[in-house]
């Protein structure tokens, strides 16, 4: 019977210092500054927009910004030519998504 009450005090042991390392994990997660935010468009589709300061291709207009701004953060003057569903330049809203090609990758 010995065996046992080890056996038992080894997975408490075991137990407890898993559920520490489970709430030093959890701590940690909370602190860590992620850049990466997963957005979803109106169509469904699922993609991780990085704020690093560099466009993907895919990019989604959050609030405030004008084609103006992300042609200059994105380095893309021709954002209205390549979107053919933005009919008005001024009818920019938080939510749509364009396609963006910098200018150094044409």
């Amino acid at each position: 019977m010995a065996g046992v009450s080890s056996s038992m005090a080894l997975a408490e042991h075991v137990s407890w210092y898993c559920t520490l390392l489970l709430a030093m994990m959890l701590a940690l997660s909370c602190c860590e500054r992620s850049d990466d935010v997963l957005l979803v468009t109106r169509a469904g589709r699922e993609f991780f927009d990085t704020r690093s300061g560099m466009c993907d291709e895919i990019y989604v207009v959050r609030e405030g910004e004008t084609l103006q701004t992300i042609s200059e953060k994105c380095g893309d003057p021709y954002i209205v030519e390549e979107n053919p569903h933005i009919h008005d330049p001024d009818d920019v809203f938080p939510g749509l998504v364009i396609k963006i090609t910098p200018f150094n990758n044409r």
